[in-house]
């Protein structure tokens, strides 16, 4: 469990918050809107209406004690970037904020943001993948080249085994785990046969992967 101070509670914020709480962290949420703050109440562990750009008001919920430091202000940059180096100044062990275009997160990084998150652009990314291919379902991008997809099994796969296939050697990919019946199997064996009922797991290349799919 970790201790999180969530400043900025519109969409992107609610949403996160809702999930870390959802994950067991203790969530402390903020923004200068009460309505926004009283709603919150309901799904976070605590809530402050304040201004983040206030030095004052931020020493005040003793910043150092926080594990992590998310900055999800929207449609105010101006804010964000105070509130993101003012967190760094006060002793922030680990900022994240939230950006909507490269030149603000060139701003965000040099004034104390540790990291910087893009929920338009990474969602626009997950729906173009997923809903141009007829097998990608999800897929989770661990750096520039590799990914984890879940995928459908391709009908030409159905009843051969991992073995048969051999799609390690053709591809270059690799088959993580299955999953069937909302049941994730993690042992994947040569004799593990394929079915459609089935989804896999499975990690490789984009190029590689679209190239076993037809992505």
């Amino acid at each position: 469990m970790k201790t999180i101070l969530l400043i900025g509670l519109g969409r992107f914020g609610r949403h996160a918050a809702r999930k870390l709480q959802e994950l067991g962290h203790e969530v402390m949420a903020v923004d200068k809107d009460e309505e926004r703050v009283n709603d919150a109440l309901s799904f976070v562990t605590n809530a402050q209406i304040g201004d983040s750009t206030r030095r004052d008001f931020l020493a005040s919920l003793g910043i150092p004690d926080y594990d992590l430091c998310i900055v999800s202000i929207s449609g105010d940059f101006q804010s964000s970037l105070e509130t993101t180096s003012l967190l760094k100044e006060l002793g922030a062990r680990y900022v994240v904020s939230r950006g909507e275009r490269d030149i603000q997160a060139k701003f965000l990084l040099r004034n104390g943001a540790d990291e910087v998150v893009y929920p338009e652009k990474q969602a626009a990314i997950w729906t173009a993948i997923r809903y141009s291919s007829d097998h990608i379902l999800d897929y989770i991008e661990l750096d520039g080249t590799y990914s984890i997809f879940e995928v459908t099994v391709p009908e030409n796969w159905e009843g051969r085994t991992v073995k048969e296939l051999d799609i390690r050697r053709k591809y270059e990919i690799q088959i993580l785990a299955t999953r069937q019946n909302g049941r994730l199997d993690m042992v994947v064996r040569p004799d593990t046969a394929l079915h459609a009922s089935m989804t896999l797991l499975v990690l490789g290349e984009y190029k590689a992967l679209q190239k076993c799919f037809r992505a």
